[in-house]
C-alpha cells in the first residue's frame, strides 16, 4: 500500500465527539487549524455529521474526518451514512469502529473497500494486540491503538503496548500509520507518546472538556512537534 498523500508523521487527531455542539466545535477547528499550520503538523479533526461542511469551508490544514460511515451504495438506505455524501459534504476521512460505533470485522472490511472507491482515507480503531494485527490485515491507512479501557480516563497507554502495537502493525503492513491514543490529557502526555516514537497521537474530552479548549490544543499540538522532533534527533544522532 503507498502512503497517503493526505497525511504524514507527525500528526495529530482531535475528536470533540459529542462533548461540543455548533460554533464551538467550528471555533476549536478553526483554533486547532491554525496551531497546525503554525507548528507544521498534519491534524485530523473529526467532525460531527453535521457539521462537516462548515468545518471543511473554515480550515485549511485539517483533514476533516467523519466518525462513521455504512459500507451501502446510492439508493436505498433511509438513515444510513452515505460514503457518497461524506465526500460531497467535505470530507477527507473516515473514523470506524470506534470503541463507542463498534463494528464487525465483515462490515469493517466492506467499509474500508467503500472508502477506497469514494476517495476517503481510512482511520480505523482497534485495542487489543490481536485486534490491531486484524486489522492491519485489511489494510487502512491508519490503525488508532487505543486500549478501550483507558477511553477518557486520563490514563494514558504504557511504552510497552505502544511498541507492542506499533511493531505488530509493521510487521503486516509498514506503510500503515499508527496513532497511539487513550488517555490524553495534557502537553506532557502528547510529547511523552511522541517521543517514544509514536507516528500520531490525539484527544478527545482532554481538549473538549478543558477550560480554553483553543490553548490545550495549542500545548497538544506543539507538545507533538516537540516530541517527534526529539525521538527524530536522537535517532539522527544514534
Amino acid at each position: 500500500m503507498l502512503p497517503n498523500p493526505l497525511i504524514a508523521p507527525p500528526f495529530f487527531e482531535i475528536g470533540p465527539k459529542a462533548y461540543l455542539v455548533g460554533d464551538d466545535v467550528v471555533d476549536l477547528a478553526v483554533a486547532a487549524d491554525a496551531a497546525a499550520r503554525r507548528y507544521d503538523l498534519d491534524l485530523i479533526f473529526t467532525t460531527p455529521f453535521s457539521l462537516i461542511a462548515r468545518v471543511a469551508a473554515a480550515t485549511q490544514r485539517l483533514v476533516v474526518c467523519a466518525p462513521h460511515m455504512d459500507p451501502l451504495y446510492p439508493g436505498r438506505g433511509l438513515a444510513n451514512i452515505l460514503p457518497e455524501e461524506l465526500k460531497a459534504s467535505g470530507a477527507k476521512a473516515v473514523m470506524l469502529n470506534h470503541a463507542e460505533r463498534p463494528i464487525t470485522y465483515a462490515i469493517l472490511e466492506r467499509t474500508i473497500r467503500r472508502a477506497e472507491e469514494v476517495g476517503l482515507m481510512t482511520v480505523v480503531c482497534a485495542s487489543s494486540l490481536n485486534e490491531i494485527r486484524a486489522v492491519a490485515l485489511l489494510r487502512p491507512d491508519v490503525i488508532v491503538a487505543e486500549p478501550t479501557e483507558l477511553i477518557g480516563t486520563g490514563t494514558t497507554s504504557d511504552l510497552g503496548y505502544m511498541e507492542a502495537s506499533t511493531s505488530a502493525v509493521r510487521e503486516i503492513d509498514p506503510s500503515i500509520l499508527v496513532l497511539q491514543a487513550a488517555g490524553i490529557s495534557s502537553g506532557a502526555d502528547v510529547y511523552r507518546v511522541m517521543a517514544a516514537g509514536a507516528d500520531a497521537t490525539g484527544s478527545s474530552s482532554g481538549i473538549a472538556a478543558a477550560p480554553d479548549r483553543a490553548a490545550m490544543a495549542e500545548e497538544m499540538l506543539l507538545a507533538a512537534r516537540r516530541g517527534w522532533d526529539a525521538c527524530h534527533l536522537l535517532t539522527a544522532h544514534s
